[in-house]
């Protein structure tokens, strides 16, 4: 990234409280100090589909580089992306392609250094159905995206997310494996394929973008890890 990029992304990064309602605004030692931790190279991370910073065309990805408050992203997905709306509609595609209750269920996305998973958990313990219908598509989804097969995240978000053209061209260099969990499931996404890992990464981006999940945008030793 050029010194001017940067700045400007750094600029961008910091007054996105000013314009998102709702976002608390940082204080002069906090803007220094995200600023001072940016230009090290450890709150910023590239490859995700936010339109509101500015984006480069590389291959087949969408790029960008994201502001991280901690190792939290910044959630930009109101800016020129989608609005209340364009969020309902997104779930309520959601349910008719996973077959469960966004509203009794919680998706989250993490990322790990060979990859990343997608989790997701009934809110409530004792809710046998839906955790069983989580445990159903993930299972599906799983073969799904092994076999290349990417039409039911492009449906639900009405669009291809950054990483599906990377990771539908190599299927094969990536392993998906389903996981059950105490109150849903989960599929462990890895790979040893650096191309494929970014796309995978891309891709996890996305998803906690567009689904305002508030995960951490931080890579970590192990999926799911802190």
């Amino acid at each position: 990234m050029t010194k001017a990029n940067l700045t400007t992304f750094l600029t961008a990064g910091l007054l996105f409280p000013l314009l998102l309602p709702g976002l608390p605004l940082q204080s002069g030692a906090q803007q220094s100090s995200a600023q001072g931790a940016t230009a090290q190279g450890t709150t910023v991370h590239e490859h995700c589909s936010c339109p509101c910073m500015a984006q480069q065309t590389q291959g087949d990805e969408r790029h960008c580089d994201m502001a991280m408050r901690g190792d939290t992203m910044t959630h930009c997905d109101m800016m020129n992306h989608g609005d209340i709306a364009k969020h309902d509609d997104m779930t309520k595609r959601g349910e008719q392609a996973m077959g469960f209750s966004q509203e009794k269920t919680t998706h989250h996305f993490y990322l790990a250094k060979d990859g990343g998973a997608i989790d997701v958990a009934a809110n409530d313990a004792k809710d046998a159905a839906s955790r069983e219908q989580i445990r159903q598509h993930l299972t599906h989804i799983a073969h799904l995206f092994a076999d290349g097969n990417f039409d039911a995240p492009m449906f639900i978000h009405s669009t291809t997310p950054p990483g599906v053209p990377t990771m539908t061209r190599l299927h094969e260099q990536i392993h998906y494996e389903f996981q059950e969990t105490p109150v849903g499931g989960r599929v462990r996404i890895t790979t040893s394929d650096a191309r494929a890992l970014d796309a995978i990464h891309a891709f996890l981006l996305f998803q906690i973008v567009d689904h305002r999940t508030s995960d951490s945008a931080a890579i970590s030793e192990a999926a799911g890890t802190k």
